[in-house]
């Protein structure tokens, strides 16, 4: 029974750094280059030069987000070693303060004496157990996925790439740019909207609001460049 609830606690763990991926890379996906495609059709009319240039930087940003991911990963990953060591480190140079964290631990939770000295006695008997207690409960970190980084990594880039192509999708199939633009808004507002709903659901923020919000800002986004590429042209 022990190792079946570990193996669940650990998919739990997995699908939400997937979830949150996701998230990070389709979010800027959807908005980056839906605003970079409006800003280019109020300036040129060729839709290829806009296509061109969307494909670029949806090459560009996923790199550039799939790096951020894999950094971010690295870091979790370099400071939970850190504070690894630095544990083993004080319970060989300071094993009697150590032991009174783990008491005040338990005496927290409303442990009496006796069951104090006996939860102590126990967690400390192994090193590697009474270390990961207080990285667990002192630190509040938890050991990493070792392949997180990478993971990270290839969800975010994929994720970014997914959703930039929206947005652009439209100028594959049209000549003129600002037809390209009329289908870009439509198609891109309504799956901004379906991405704000599911993610709020997820979160547990209200999925209309929420689905609203994200919406709303990639329209302010869009505007925004379109109109100051039509206000630099005049």
């Amino acid at each position: 029974m022990e190792d079946t609830h570990l193996h669940h606690h650990e998919q739990h763990l997995e699908s939400s750094d997937l979830l949150k991926d996701i998230v990070i890379g389709m979010s800027d996906g959807l908005t980056v280059p839906f605003a970079l495609a409006a800003g280019l059709s109020g300036a040129v009319s060729n839709t290829s030069v806009i296509v061109l240039a969307g494909i670029a930087e949806i090459a560009a940003g996923s790199i550039a987000m799939g790096l951020g991911g894999y950094l971010a990963g690295k870091t979790d990953a370099d400071h939970y070693r850190s504070e690894l060591r630095r544990e083993y480190e004080e319970i060989e140079t300071m094993p009697d303060a150590e032991k009174r964290e783990v008491r005040a631990f338990f005496q927290q939770w409303g442990f009496s004496p006796a069951l104090q000295d006996q939860a102590v006695a126990e967690i400390t008997r192994d090193k590697d157990k009474w270390v990961k207690f207080m990285m667990k409960h002192e630190l509040d970190l938890s050991e990493p996925d070792p392949k997180r980084a990478k993971k990270s990594a290839f969800n975010i880039g994929v994720s970014y790439v997914v959703g930039g192509l929206i947005p652009l999708s439209p100028y594959f199939f049209v000549a003129n740019n600002i037809q390209g633009l009329k289908y870009s808004v439509i198609i891109t507002l309504i799956c901004l909207y379906i991405f704000g709903f599911f993610k709020s659901k997820l979160t547990g923020v209200s999925p209309w609001a929420g689905g609203l919000k994200v919406m709303l800002i990639g329209a302010a986004a869009a505007a925004t460049a379109f109109g100051i590429t039509r206000l630099i042209e005049h």
